[in-house]
């Protein structure tokens, strides 16, 4: 994984310092709050509903055992012990002071992290699909081309100052785990007719008030040219995003308005005009840039054989057919961890959960690990000799539950018992809905789905795109639940259709046991999943079953 080199080590020792004064004097009062707002938001730190929230910045979902054990430190030493994992594979701390930030910052130097660009109207954080350089069905890695990215984009002068946060997400494989039709820009790795490796670009998607899928702007773009592209698009927004209207700020909204053949003529337009500037990639940087990232020390092993192991226990079965997924290396698994098990909020990783885990990380995936979109985290490079023994540490740790990419493997903002814009309270919904189906047997046998909760119209926890959505709002002071259904944030990209009237806090989870019911009687067999059903049958049988049939 990337490591700081001396320009990196020089620009966070002065912004530390730069920051630490701006602390000073917030709190001396020589700085008012609305004077230090834009400050402290251009560092990741949030005023949220009890305290300060900071959101320290994983680029690309990339951890490192040393980083891991340096956040578990900062949890326990500036906050309540815990951290929250969130969707764009960053982590957050809810409860920071603001006294203890400069301290807290200069901690995470020492780390190589930061929360710089975290929050604001710039280029946030660069992210990417958690099994990156090591999926068997990866084309590229995708990880070289995000530090690429991450490096033009970090403090870029033009773009500090965008009219709205932008979002860019990048995968090198052709199932998505990124979610890119959902962004700013999303880059999708593919090879043209003459079997070359390019990106299609998608640009204008994103969720919120107004959700949107991308549409694709160029569909086959050389690697040479993806800043030069990118930087293109960014120009053309920069000009003519609306900077009167937060709500309308963001480029769907310009490219909905302008239509995507205008825009992308615009765009083509200035990308011609910058193509050949040193924006051009450099043969030799990105391969730079690539020895970074370059395989660990594969052992030469054959696949293990563990059918006997899981048929003699079926917790393990479980987790094996849930929570591992195919590696590009024979004998090696990915293996998900879990932050998802009914004791804990989903997404949310204690101190001491941290240190044992990058000790399992050091001992079982060569000292890394990924943070995944959905909230989870990720050993890439796990033997597939060792997997039982790593499954008995995980489930003493609460994080084997054989629930990835299950019904209680869901989406969760912090909702309204942390966020000063939530409506209603997700994480309570989540928890209880993780209980009513902590079923094993009856998790899998619903098959592949997603559920996502989100506490109010911003869709922080991506409700639009949820299998099954669920929004939060507020009627007459009291928390009620939308249902959305058939959304998919995957290559099949889409959104829900609303079902109708929102239910009390006390009726959700039954509605959605409702839901999942109808399913079960509608599908044509135990493999076709909740998408696959919603798609065939419509909304009608779901509709009847939640409110009854007219």
């Amino acid at each position: 994984m990337y490591r700081y080199d001396e320009f990196d080590h020089a620009f966070m020792a002065e912004r530390v310092a730069q920051f630490s004064r701006q602390v000073e004097r917030r709190i001396s009062g020589e700085m008012t709050e609305d004077q230090f707002k834009p400050l402290r938001l251009m560092n990741g730190l949030y005023l949220q509903l009890h305290a300060y929230m900071l959101r320290v910045n994983v680029p690309y979902g990339c951890l490192s055992s040393k980083q891991l054990r340096g956040l578990a430190d900062i949890a326990r030493k500036y906050d309540r012990d815990y951290g929250h994992f969130t969707t764009r594979q960053n982590i957050q701390y809810n409860w920071i002071k603001l006294e203890d930030m400069p301290q807290l910052l200069s901690d995470l130097a020492e780390i190589e992290m930061h929360g710089i660009q975290s929050s604001g109207n710039c280029i946030r954080n660069v992210t990417s699909d958690q099994f990156a350089g090591t999926s068997a069905d990866e084309l590229e890695d995708p990880r070289v081309y995000c530090e690429i990215i991450r490096q033009w984009s970090t403090l870029h002068p033009e773009f500090s100052y965008l009219p709205r946060k932008f979002k860019i997400a990048v995968t090198g494989a052709p199932k998505d785990r990124a979610a890119v039709a959902l962004h700013d820009i999303g880059l999708r790795m593919h090879k043209n007719e003459a079997g070359d490796t390019g990106f299609e670009v998608i640009v204008g998607g994103g969720q919120g008030r107004t959700p949107v899928i991308g549409k694709t702007i160029c569909e086959w773009l050389e690697p040479e040219y993806v800043l030069s592209y990118l930087e293109a698009i960014l120009r053309v927004y920069n000009l003519w995003g609306r900077r009167d209207n937060m709500y309308k700020a963001r480029i769907k909204i310009l490219v909905n308005a302008t239509g995507i053949d205008e825009f992308r003529r615009q765009v083509e337009e200035e990308f011609e005009a910058i193509k050949a500037s040193p924006l051009a990639l450099d043969p030799t940087e990105v391969e730079r840039i690539n020895e970074y990232f370059a395989a660990p020390a594969y052992e030469t092993l054959e696949d293990t054989d563990l059918s006997d192991q899981a048929a003699a226990n079926p917790a393990f079965a479980a987790w094996l057919t849930s929570n591992t997924a195919k590696h590009k290396v024979s004998g090696y698994t990915i293996v998900n961890l879990s932050l998802k098990s009914p004791n804990q909020p989903p997404g949310d990783l204690g101190a001491g959960q941290m240190d044992a885990v990058a000790d399992l990380a050091d001992e079982y995936s060569f000292g890394e690990l990924r943070v995944s979109h959905r909230q989870n985290l990720v050993f890439t490079d796990v033997k597939q000799q060792d997997l039982f023994a790593l499954w008995e540490k995980l489930s003493q740790l609460d994080l084997a539950t054989a629930n990835i990419n299950r019904a209680t493997d869901m989406i969760a903002c912090p909702g309204l018992d942390y966020c000063a814009l939530a409506n209603a309270r997700s994480i309570p919904i989540s928890e209880r809905i993780t209980k009513r189906f902590s079923d094993i047997d009856r998790l899998h046998g619903l098959g592949e789905m997603s559920i996502n909760i989100s506490g109010c119209m911003n869709a922080c926890g991506h409700h639009h795109v949820g299998n099954i959505g669920i929004l939060g709002v507020e009627k007459k002071g009291q928390e009620f639940y939308q249902f959305t259904l058939g959304g998919s944030s995957a290559e099949d990209a889409s959104l829900g259709d609303r079902t109708g009237p929102g239910f009390s806090t006390d009726e959700v989870v039954d509605a959605v046991d409702r839901i999942l019911n109808t399913y079960v009687e509608q599908r044509d067999d135990e493999e076709e999943t909740f998408l696959e059903t919603y798609r065939r049958v419509g909304m009608v049988p779901f509709k009847e079953a939640l409110y009854g049939a007219n």
